[in-house]
């Protein structure tokens, strides 16, 4: 589902502020009724919320090309969310690293 949600965004989603982004996971519902796509804007090219509003303005044209493209009888609904992952993975590294290093200076 993840690569055929990246397809068809990248292919098929004509809004300009959506532009190019990675789908970096796709999380089912345990009754597939619900699919959560995370994103993050490739390069920083678009704001992030104006990328999340042109997706969530094509989620009902996407669950309609998903279900066709993988044969489902019922696809699920599509959630977009920013994936802050690396942001987060940042932010902790540098805490780690700047607590590393005032504790060499302590010594």
């Amino acid at each position: 589902m993840q690569r055929v949600v990246a397809g068809l965004v990248a292919r098929e989603v004509k809004d300009p502020r959506v532009g190019h982004i990675t789908v970096t996971a796709v999380r089912l519902a345990a009754d597939l009724g619900v699919a959560c796509v995370y994103f993050v804007p490739f390069a920083g090219t678009h704001d992030p919320q104006e990328v999340l509003q042109g997706l969530t303005r094509a989620r009902g044209f996407l669950r309609g090309q998903v279900g066709r493209e993988l044969g489902l009888r019922h696809a699920p609904q599509l959630e977009f969310k920013l994936d802050d992952t690396v942001e987060r993975a940042a932010r902790l590294t540098g805490l780690i690293e700047r607590a590393r290093t005032e504790d060499e200076a302590k010594r």
